[in-house]
């Protein structure tokens, strides 16, 4: 049962990293592992949210399965909060929130995942920490190429 909380400023607007983040459509672009993504449904609510169910294909080495997930996408709050629908893990959730700060904005990460299969679960589990590192940093690059890169 890993889980991986992060809190950093980044020197963008809360709007364009909640734009990056919620654009899951190009993370095989720029997210390590990441090999495929697809939408499956878009449900937008008179509150301004939208619910997408998601499917993502990750491949690590031998290992390539694809899950599906049920992301709330709440642009006013700037809130991304993905819970699991199908696929290799037993459970699944993430959060993203983004706050303006001065100098950018404060992004919170948050992971929380266990894998039904018991050998991935301790695999990943050796490189978890680093793996999720990567993760944001691919985020935080992914942001100096669209919005220019930060002094």
């Amino acid at each position: 049962m890993p889980t991986h909380g992060e809190k950093r400023v980044m020197a963008y607007s809360a709007v364009q990293m909640y734009d990056l983040v919620a654009d899951m459509l190009r993370y095989p672009e720029f997210i390590p592992w990441i090999a495929a993504a697809r939408i499956r449904t878009v449900t937008p609510h008179t509150d301004g949210t939208q619910i997408l169910d998601c499917d993502l294909v990750v491949s690590f080495k031998v290992f390539r399965e694809k899950f599906t997930s049920r992301v709330l996408l709440d642009e006013r709050a700037r809130r991304i909060n993905v819970d699991y629908l199908d696929g290799p893990f037993k459970y699944l959730r993430s959060r993203w929130e983004f706050t303006d700060v001065e100098g950018g904005c404060e992004v919170n990460f948050f992971v929380d995942f266990e894998f039904r299969n018991l050998v991935l679960q301790k695999l990943i589990g050796v490189v978890f920490n680093e793996a999720m590192e990567r993760i944001v940093a691919a985020f935080e690059k992914r942001a100096a190429a669209l919005y220019g890169p930060t002094s």
